[in-house]
């Protein structure tokens, strides 16, 4: 009786009952009506009523007016010789500057002189009332006139306010922005020592007038395109149109304009709709948040697309070797920078590459091993009960761990972090006899590599793919390794990144005479543009660039 008792009780505590009635109703699909579906689909090609009235009471349903706090719809009346017409403004709270539109809209309109105007243009001497408003009340230096109700509501949603008068079918979009942004600082994630000192920010016309101060042209292009169909987000392509390839262009906005996304809050989300092969982790866009750099690769030839929102700018196409480039490379004289480029490829190779090749050789090629330091390997592992493969496996995991949370947890708490996991723990598993003295130098090399990868990209990809070269060194050897080169190699030469295969200009080898490389030439013999993007201007500088040297002779 009490063991029935104590088992019923304990099924109340464990085990949901399921109810047959709820309070709450969702309504199904086939409820709908098909005109409210209709509406829904037709509501991109609503028009600007002539009657206000209607207006006001489409807005409200569109905005919610009746429980959105941030909501501005203001109606008042104008009064133009000796007739009165009903007005409505609206905005949205924290968007706008309330200052603008107090000084230059409300008090222009509410403040009218008497003029003779009229509805029809039969007779020249007067003046319409569209035309008198766009013309002559409303000083703003950027207006628009809208006939249609989805584009006013998207130059809300950015910032705009919209004035609806009586009797008009047009609506005038107007420029008030005032919300705050961030102020422009110093990048975070690409720092040099040499070069600008400026970063992208969250607001697209700020980016783009950074880019329109470093070039001086009227030949950069900036359009803008909508993404998505909630969020509506603007995004920028830029692009040269006296050097960049036409095909490129429209490959860009043809991407871009194709997506059937309801959102898109980052370039990180764009990237990964717009690349050509999702499969694959190595990165085929630079991301990047430097305006020199952008427009150092928009003078090249490549596209620019800015996000707004985002900080970060993705550039088109991308090879491999601009992952290992950095900003600060074309700043610096060609043997500095072919040095730093030279190191770079050490460490890239030593973070794919060395733990696997350690696991080969300690497993089946020990005599490659000289005598002196295999007997310190065979010695330091002599007391090490588990095979290489799980220690390498148990230390690589930790120092992700460990970087993971440097990164996850607030700032001055992370050097903390970094100490007690490179001192204390590495330490404590040497003593405890879980991992090899070496095995900690080795995880310890790989790590600092990985740091000297400019691309975080193209980091994350060798981290990835170094578990796959520990695996096949282990399992095969020496073999195993150069196969699974072998097989990346092949993957990335028949990569493509919109349209320009992965490997150029190695692979294929377009033109010997461009000099161009993953080393650098002295920058008076950088004469030619990359012939794999095919640009209108090949030629960059004259071949005697510096005249004031060479030109007398």
């Amino acid at each position: 009786m009490y063991m029935e008792n104590f088992i019923n009780n304990l099924k109340k505590l464990i085990i949901y009952p399921k109810r047959n009635k709820h309070s709450f109703i969702l309504p199904e699909a086939s409820c709908r009506s098909d005109e409210n579906i209709n509406s829904i689909n037709n509501l991109e090609n609503a028009p600007v009523y002539t009657n206000i009235s209607k207006n006001i009471d489409y807005l409200k349903v569109q905005y919610n007016a009746i429980i959105n706090s941030d909501i501005i719809m203001r109606e008042f009346n104008i009064k133009i010789f000796d007739a009165t017409y009903k007005c409505l403004f609206l905005g949205i709270d924290g968007m706008v500057d309330s200052e603008l539109i107090n000084n230059y809209l409300l008090k222009p309109l509410m403040n009218l002189n008497c003029k003779k105007i009229k509805h029809s243009s039969k007779e020249k001497s007067e003046i319409s009332l569209e035309d008198f408003l766009y013309e002559q009340l409303i000083p703003q230096n950027s207006i628009k006139k809208i006939k249609n109700m989805y584009e006013i509501i998207h130059a809300v949603n950015l910032g705009n306010c919209a004035l609806f008068v009586d009797t008009l079918d047009v609506a005038f979009s107007i420029d008030v922005k005032g919300y705050p942004s961030r102020s422009i600082t110093t990048p975070n994630n690409e720092v040099v020592v040499r070069g600008a000192q400026e970063a992208f920010v969250e607001k697209l016309r700020t980016n783009t007038s950074m880019l329109r101060r470093i070039i001086n042209s009227e030949n950069l292009v900036i359009e803008t395109s909508t993404v998505g169909k909630i969020s509506k987000t603007d995004v920028a392509i830029c692009y040269m149109k006296n050097i960049v390839n036409d095909d490129l262009v429209s490959e860009v906005k043809y991407r871009i304009n194709q997506l059937s996304v309801d959102y898109i809050i980052s370039s990180g989300q764009l990237e990964q709709l717009i690349q050509d092969n999702s499969n694959i982790s190595a990165p085929q866009m630079i991301a990047t948040e430097r305006p020199d750099k952008a427009s150092n690769h928009l003078l090249e030839g490549r596209v620019v697309i800015l996000i707004n929102g985002s900080p970060y700018s993705l550039i088109v196409p991308g090879v491999f070797i601009d992952f290992l480039s950095s900003p600060e490379d074309f700043n610096l004289k060609h043997q500095y920078a072919n040095l730093l480029r030279i190191i770079r490829l050490i460490a890239a190779f030593i973070t794919l590459l060395l733990p696997g090749i350690y696991v080969a050789i300690t497993t089946y090629h020990v005599e490659l091993i000289p005598t002196e330091l295999l007997f310190t390997i065979a010695s330091a592992r002599n007391t090490v009960p588990f095979p290489v493969i799980f220690e390498i496996l148990l230390m690589e995991v930790s120092f992700e761990l460990i970087r993971e949370a440097g990164l996850r947890i607030p700032t001055p708490v992370g050097p903390t972090i970094g100490i007690i996991g490179a001192l204390i723990l590495g330490d404590a598993a040497v003593k405890a006899n879980l991992v090899s003295p070496i095995l900690i130098i080795i995880v310890a090399i790989t790590g600092i590599c990985s740091f000297s990868i400019p691309d975080f990209s193209l980091s994350f990809t060798f981290r990835i793919y170094k578990f796959i070269y520990i695996f096949l060194g282990y399992a095969f050897g020496f073999f195993g390794i150069a196969a699974g080169l072998a097989i990346l190699c092949g993957i990335f030469a028949n990569l493509k990144s919109f349209g320009v295969y992965y490997l150029s200009p190695f692979a294929p080898v377009i033109n010997l005479k461009s000099k161009i490389s993953y080393f650098l030439h002295p920058i008076w013999q950088r004469e030619f543009r990359a012939d794999f993007l095919n640009t209108k201007r090949p030629v960059s500088e004259e071949h005697i660039s510096m005249k004031w040297k060479f030109g007398g002779k």
